[in-house]
């Protein structure tokens, strides 16, 4: 039996593995880290029509170099699994690899002086234990410059000094769910050259709690740092590194005592080392750029006139230039300050699109910037001090596809139970596919993410070639709309988010072009329990339910959780130890309401995820699979939260499409 178009499509309806057999369809060889139960085989035919769209590469911006035109880049290369980085010392110019090896590299650093060696950060199968590498330029291996019993993260340099800072939070490996009594973030500066790099460590500091962060001054003299208590609040503080002071912080914002709301404040030094910029939502709604005036300890607001968060932004190496980011319903817009009057200047020409990173050289009149779009993946250009803008990377486009002919995202907008405003983005398929479109609903994880404009990549494929419209929502408790609509899903309010959900259903019934009976829910982390609430509270108005390192019960997530992370989402989700907060999340969890689940669920989880651990997925296939609801399982042993491995995430991909023409194509 020939397997064309239609012969495979029929197959695809609802064959099981041995019809496909019998018709003599070549099946693709899963990855030998995934653990598969209840899918069919992968049919060959359907992975080649899928491979274009698994091929969209980007590059974003690392670092520059401190001396000459030169950036460090992370780019998957072809062929290669995970991203890796590279240098890129002209435009449009070779790519020269810097890492290597099977689990991607992140961050990237260049030593600040010279330029003559990077640092890095890299962790193993998706388990987030994260850790720092030095890397030279001489094709030798990296050398691991942290201890790999704790998690640790990149700081910054102390520049004139040589060293770097880092913070480290110790893995109990032992304990179930990596509980401990306590936990404490350790601040470190060493040499990265050092022979013995954990010997030669300094403590900084020790501080209590697992949400601290930090940025050190120019000069190396001082760090401002951030203790993040929740999407809604953190604190700001300084301390010096050297003198009689060292290792002391001082607390800034709020201030020590303060009877002031509650709010989130971010802070790093202007290239004077003394001059605080702070990012806070304290003045209204969205977070704005303020200055802390040294003396009065007072802020000066500087983009009271921007009503959006300020996302991202740096600081030219003279101090003064500031280029920002605002998030604009979605797409982050950027704008530019003069700081020596604190006013806004023209913005000079730069390319379309989202801007998704922004960097002034240390040493050269240069920016760098990343752009992305519906139309196209990541790109990096430089603007010159003429304000002549320049493309330096060009992002890989598969031959055959033109994407310069995907529609642009539009913004949809509906009202929810309670009369508030909720809105979305939305993709739609090429106008040769006619009649009611079925809809695939993505939600976004967090819960305090937010979908935003930018490039689908592997996505395209369902929109494009299969005409799915493909909506992806920005329910109550998202960020980027102001902090008051950011804190409605908390603790007792959770469900509320899921009936936004129940009304954007209401609203595709409304629209004549998408078919209310063709409707699959996907979500990836928190995104991942919104698609399990919604098969539970909505499972006669879903064809299916795709969940993707999702929490399935919020007391057993709170409890296995590693332990770094539990005091901080128990701010968001509830803490269980209160019995009240205890029963409504017991009521609530999808593991609790898995006998309402009656539409096919799919499941995908890491076997590493820190996050959410993959118990979470186990508990609700077999949960589910005892009321004799069907349930496909995709595990991967070499992941975590979510699918960093190009292996990995095409099978991922091909499954889900499968599962799509069980569901809704038919």
């Amino acid at each position: 039996m020939k397997l064309n178009r239609r012969t495979l499509s029929a197959l695809l309806a609802g064959a099981p593995l041995l019809s496909l057999a019998q018709a003599g369809a070549e099946t693709m060889t899963p990855p030998a880290a995934l653990h598969i139960e209840n899918i069919p085989a992968i049919p060959k035919d359907l992975a080649q029509r899928m491979a274009a769209y698994t091929e969209f590469r980007g590059h974003g911006f690392a670092d520059w170099h401190p001396t000459k035109a030169e950036m460090l880049v992370s780019h998957r290369a072809a062929g290669a699994s995970t991203a890796q980085l590279f240098r890129l010392d002209a435009a449009m110019g070779e790519l020269k690899p810097v890492t290597q090896g099977p689990e991607p590299a992140g961050g990237g650093s260049y030593e600040p002086k010279a330029g003559r060696y990077i640092v890095f950060a890299r962790s193993s199968g998706g388990n987030e234990v994260t850790q720092l590498y030095r890397q030279g330029f001489d094709g030798a291996a990296a050398l691991q410059i942290t201890h790999s019993d704790e998690r640790n993260g990149f700081a910054g340099w102390r520049k004139p000094q040589g060293e770097i800072v880092y913070t480290s939070v110790p893995i109990d490996r032992t304990a179930q769910g990596g509980k401990r009594s306590q936990i404490i973030t350790s601040f470190w500066a060493v040499d990265p050259e050092a022979k013995d790099s954990i010997q030669a460590r300094r403590k900084l500091v020790e501080l209590e709690g697992g949400g601290w962060g930090g940025s050190v001054s120019e000069d190396g003299k001082r760090m401002a740092l951030s203790k993040y208590i929740s999407a809604n609040e953190s604190q700001l503080w300084v301390m010096e590194l050297e003198g009689e002071q060292a290792g002391k912080p001082v607390q800034l914002l709020p201030k020590p005592g303060s009877s002031e709301a509650k709010a989130v404040y971010f802070g790093s030094f202007l290239p004077d080392s003394r001059t605080l910029l702070v990012a806070t939502d304290r003045f209204g709604e969205f977070r704005e750029l303020t200055v802390l005036d040294a003396k009065t300890q007072e802020l000066q607001r500087i983009t009271a006139h921007i009503p959006w968060d300020i996302s991202g932004g740096d600081v030219s190496a003279d101090g003064r230039t500031l280029v920002l980011q605002a998030n604009a319903d979605g797409r982050d817009e950027m704008h530019w300050v003069d700081t020596r009057s604190w006013k806004e200047l023209p913005l000079p020409k730069v390319a379309a699109g989202s801007v998704g990173s922004t960097r002034f050289h240390p040493s050269l009149p240069l920016l760098a910037y990343s752009v992305s779009s519906p139309k196209g993946p990541s790109q990096l250009y430089v603007l010159d001090d003429k304000g002549v803008s320049q493309p330096w990377s060009k992002a890989a486009v598969p031959a055959g596809i033109d994407t310069q002919a995907f529609a642009d995202t539009e913004i949809v907008r509906w009202k929810s139970f309670d009369g508030l405003p909720i809105s979305g983005l939305m993709n739609r398929p090429p106008a040769h596919f006619k009649g009611k479109r079925p809809v695939l609903i993505s939600i976004h994880g967090g819960p305090e993410g937010q979908a935003t404009v930018g490039f689908l990549s592997r996505w395209q494929y369902f929109v494009q070639e299969l005409g799915l419209v493909l909506i992806q929502p920005n329910v109550r408790g998202s960020s980027g709309f102001g902090k008051s609509f950011l804190a409605m899903d908390n603790g007792f309010k959770r469900e509320d988010s899921v009936r936004d959900i129940g009304a954007l259903l209401d609203w595709i019934k409304t629209q004549p072009e998408l078919d209310a009976e063709r409707v699959v829910v996907v979500g990836g982390s928190y995104g991942g329990y919104m698609s399990l609430a919604v098969a539970t509270h909505y499972s006669e108005r879903i064809a299916g339910a795709i969940d993707v390192v999702g929490i399935s019960h919020f007391v057993t997530f709170l409890n296995n959780t590693e332990s770094y992370r539990r005091d901080l989402r128990r701010v968001e989700y509830g803490d269980e130890r209160d019995p009240a907060m205890r029963a409504h999340l017991e009521k609530i969890s999808p593991l609790s309401n898995a006998h309402r689940i009656k539409k096919p669920l799919f499941v995908i989880q890491g076997k590493n995820d820190p996050r959410v651990p993959y118990t979470e997925a186990e508990q609700i296939v077999a949960k589910v699979r005892e009321q004799g609801t069907p349930v496909w399982y995709l595990r991967a042993d070499n992941e975590g939260h979510g699918f960093a491995k190009k292996e990995n995430s095409d099978y991922m991909q091909w499954a889900m499409l499968l599962f799509m023409q069980q569901t809704m194509l038919r």
